[in-house]
């Protein structure tokens, strides 16, 4: 787990690292483990990343102009890198290709997260809403975009 700020706690797992104590420009709103659990990343909300263990660096968006903050962070599987997610729908791959997304799509609510496929053959976007957006091998299996909710979906993740 971790919190907004950069403290990691490990439950049966080690915790490798984190950016607690370190002044961040904003606030961590996501944690990626690698395929083998050797190590995370954490990504703010301006699009920065951080890297323990065993996880690899390939950028971040922490010097680009975004539209809507970084909501998300998932591990593509299959290449070892990771995909990113704004609140506004737009996905961005480091070291992993973007197979789409709902940018420029009018949303209901935002896009609040996004969890990969086992494989990293695909990626699911979820909004508060409950909407679901899948893309590449990602099968649909329903979503609550239609349901009224006593509060916001606020993440998503994966089984497998």
């Amino acid at each position: 787990m971790t919190t907004a700020d950069g403290a990691v706690y490990g439950f049966d797992a080690p915790v490798l690292g984190s950016v607690a104590g370190v002044h961040l420009a904003k606030p961590v709103v996501g944690i990626s483990s690698t395929a083998d659990g050797g190590g995370y990343r954490l990504v703010a909300a301006d699009g920065g990343v951080f890297t323990f263990g065993d996880a690899s660096f390939y950028g971040s968006l922490g010097n680009q102009r975004l539209s809507s903050p970084v909501v998300g962070v998932a591990a593509d599987r299959a290449t070892g890198g990771y995909w990113m997610t704004t609140a506004d729908g737009a996905v961005y791959g480091f070291d992993a290709p973007v197979l789409g997304s709902v940018a420029g799509v009018h949303l209901a609510k935002p896009v609040v997260g996004i969890s990969s496929t086992a494989d990293g053959g695909g990626y699911r976007l979820v909004a508060a809403d409950g909407g679901v957006f899948t893309f590449g091998d990602a099968s649909f299996y329903g979503s609550l975009g239609n349901q009224r909710l006593s509060s916001p979906v606020v993440g998503a993740g994966a089984s497998g």
